[in-house]
């Protein structure tokens, strides 16, 4: 952010020792999931050809005081021109409130907010001479002032930031920032911010890998779109793909006993560890398989036991 005439000097506050032990730590990390991301896009694809960029409100929980988990989104109504940005307060809350109430959250993991999203980037916004009011990569004096009111909204939790890129500006890839913000400055105004970068990662659940894996699925056909499969071809597939793990994991194991690899003693117990082979309080893998061998064995006994009853009961009546 560019400095006025009048400053000669800038201060940035070291986040770990400007906080107070009463103050809760700034993020140093944070996962985003599927979810929130479609919810962001769905937002780009619809917003007005005026609109350069849109914003919404993140909901998520915070796993530790220093880590942020992003699990949904929704938009919130916004106008920049060059003299200024708007945001609609009212309808942020009254969206979130309905949010809560829809989703019914009294017997689950409390949502909270805990930040913000833009998408788009600087280029466009330049073009269309709103340039002074962002810096690079979009973020300047307006994305500070917004950020200024998320930071009353997650008090006392610093509020993050997440930039989307759509991928569909010119010289722009396709990619997810997240930033958290300190400020800086002689005076300290709302306006007065960087944004610092933290790291970010994608979360799912194993239940979104098959969804996921579809929509990937279309970026390889010739229209970009994916016809979902048959459950049987989801089995198909899955063998397939355990069964090529199965030969790249023995193709290395030989490899190791021959000694042509040198071994790696963290894959070497993560194969231990995954292969079931570690016994454990109850037994381990071994408990297990004896487990599924006596169901097993006990079925086959049944049923011999009910065709013997079902025979001498034919030869009683004839």
């Amino acid at each position: 952010m560019t400095l006025g005439p009048s400053n000669s000097a800038i201060c940035v506050q070291n986040t770990s020792q400007a906080n107070h032990s009463t103050t809760p730590p700034r993020p140093t990390s944070l996962t985003i999931h599927p979810t929130a991301l479609f919810s962001i896009l769905d937002h780009y694809l619809r917003r007005t050809d005026r609109q350069h960029r849109v914003i919404g409100t993140l909901l998520g929980t915070r796993p530790t005081p220093s880590t942020v988990s992003v699990t949904h989104a929704f938009a919130v109504l916004h106008s920049e021109t060059e003299e200024q940005v708007a945001v609609d307060m009212e309808y942020h809350r009254s969206m979130f409130e309905m949010f809560v109430r829809g989703r019914g959250d009294a017997n689950k993991e409390q949502l909270s907010i805990v930040g913000w999203y833009a998408t788009g980037g600087a280029e466009k916004q330049a073009l269309q001479g709103l340039a002074q009011g962002q810096g690079q990569n979009g973020l300047g004096t307006y994305s500070a002032l917004i950020q200024n009111f998320y930071e009353q909204e997650t008090a006392p939790y610093p509020a993050v930031h997440v930039a989307l890129d759509t991928g569909t500006e010119e010289g722009v890839g396709a990619g997810v920032r997240a930033y958290v913000s300190s400020p800086v400055g002689v005076t300290q105004k709302a306006e007065n911010c960087v944004f610092v970068p933290i790291p970010c990662e994608l979360c799912f659940h194993d239940t979104e890998r098959a969804g996921l894996d579809l929509l990937l699925s279309s970026s390889s056909s010739p229209n970009g779109t994916a016809t979902p499969t048959t459950p049987l071809s989801n089995l198909h597939d899955a063998l397939v793909s355990t069964s090529s793990a199965l030969s790249r994991v023995l193709a290395y194991v030989q490899a190791v006993l021959r000694g042509t690899v040198e071994p790696d003693p963290a894959l070497g117990r993560y194969l231990w560890s995954v292969l079931g082979t570690v016994p454990d309080e109850e037994g381990g893998w071994a408990t297990s398989l004896q487990d599924t061998l006596m169901v097993s064995y006990l079925a086959n006994l049944v049923r011999g036991e009910a065709e013997v009853a079902a025979r001498l009961a034919l030869a009683g009546s004839t």
